[in-house]
């Protein structure tokens, strides 16, 4: 049998020296290096140290947690991811973790079959049945998302569902008066970004789309964007798409903010007692999830009061977080707004406009995108 040459043994040796010690380092780091407990990037909490019991070994559930746990907090976790990304997208990839890698600096959150539209519409329309006879104008929006009014950057083959004809079905079971905004979203496609590149919300310009679709509907003037003060409130927001995507290269979008000079607000987070004059809290500006400076994030019923309104008009927001970034618009047409989010929120939101006898509108707003799984629709009466 013919020798290998020494220099080809030494390599052979050398190379696995150099795996053993990457190897070795690697599980050095593990151990050294402090633990988090949230993701930033991917916007969750990474798996707990799984806690041992002979009843997990045998189920298998105690090495399936130490799985996760070792994944989730592996050395330089988001660099690899990264590389991983970027090397799938090199290879013509154009479809990570449901996001697709679109034209112009795109990530557009595709729109899964929906599976609940018959329940969803029944849900609503048992709703509306419980305001009859109360003297309130009922509207329901749902609003596309950028995989419908961007359709045209999106990879060559991806399947397209139609958002509108779901909705169309919903308004239809339901029997509560639409507001379609689609029409007006595409108008406003020539006057800049609808959507972030970077996140499933639409832009605060794509909200003022929605509200000038509502006050349509509504027979009110819509307030000009000159007429109200804008302002950037960050320059690197980095939303849910760019997290699902694990493309962490990629530049982050920024947020303007309106504040309308002739309003005079006050704003009262019933859950926390907290009142102030501003819809925003620009300290989420600092933080990973920028979006959340609209109406300070979560909250399960928010009282806004305009004293210096255009009508004595009250109205009840029924709503996911497309709907925070169109309040700062809404509030000069309303004294009072009311601002629900039934995930939260557990008292029953027709009892609570029964109980307001100055209430005058009630408007439903969801994005089309999270509908389907949104547990706030199953809370609305």
């Amino acid at each position: 049998m013919k020798k290998r040459p020494v220099w080809e043994n030494r390599i052979k040796t050398a190379t696995a020296l150099l795996l053993a010690g990457m190897v070795m380092l690697l599980a050095v780091l593990f151990i050294a290096m402090d633990k988090k407990e949230f993701s930033e990037n991917e916007n969750r909490y990474l798996a707990e140290f799984p806690s041992v019991s002979l009843e997990k070994i045998k189920s298998g559930e105690y090495m399936s947690g130490l799985e996760s746990y070792l994944a989730d907090h592996f050395p330089f976790r988001d660099f690899f991811m990264g590389v991983k990304t970027k090397a799938e997208m090199s290879a013509g990839k154009r479809e990570i973790n449901g996001i697709y890698i679109a034209k112009d600096g795109y990530l557009i959150e595709e729109y899964e079959k929906p599976e609940n539209t018959e329940r969803i519409g029944k849900i609503l329309g048992s709703f509306a049945k419980e305001l009859e006879g109360q003297e309130v104008d009922v509207r329901l929006m749902l609003v596309p998302t950028a995989v419908c009014i961007y359709e045209e950057k999106l990879p060559e083959y991806a399947p397209v569902r139609d958002q509108m004809e779901t909705a169309e079905i919903i308004y239809g079971i339901s029997g509560i008066k639409p507001v379609d905004c689609s029409k007006d979203l595409l108008a406003y496609k020539a006057k800049g970004e609808l959507y972030y590149k970077t996140d499933h919300h639409w832009t605060t310009l794509g909200a003022y789309a929605g509200y000038t679709a509502y006050c349509r509907e509504k027979g009110m003037d819509a307030v000009s964007l000159e007429e109200m003060t804008a302002q950037t409130a960050a320059e690197d927001f980095r939303g849910t798409v760019y997290s699902k995507a694990g493309d962490y290269g990629r530049e982050g979008d920024p947020i303007t903010i309106y504040t309308n000079p002739a309003d005079k607000l006050t704003v009262e987070y019933m859950d926390t007692g907290e009142t102030t004059e501003s819809l925003y809290n620009l300290e989420y500006a600092e933080e990973k999830d920028k979006y959340s400076l609209f109406l300070d994030n979560l909250h399960s019923l928010i009282e806004i009061t305009n004293e210096n309104a255009d009508s004595g008009r009250e109205l009840v927001l029924i709503k996911d977080s497309y709907a925070n970034s169109m309040v700062p618009f809404l509030v000069r047409h309303y004294k009072k707004i009311y601002v629900f989010d039934t995930r939260y929120y557990k008292q029953g939101v027709s009892e609570f406009i029964k109980e307001q006898p100055g209430v005058t509108d009630v408007l439903l707003l969801y994005n089309m995108n999270t509908l389907d799984s949104d547990l706030g629709i199953r809370g609305v009466y």
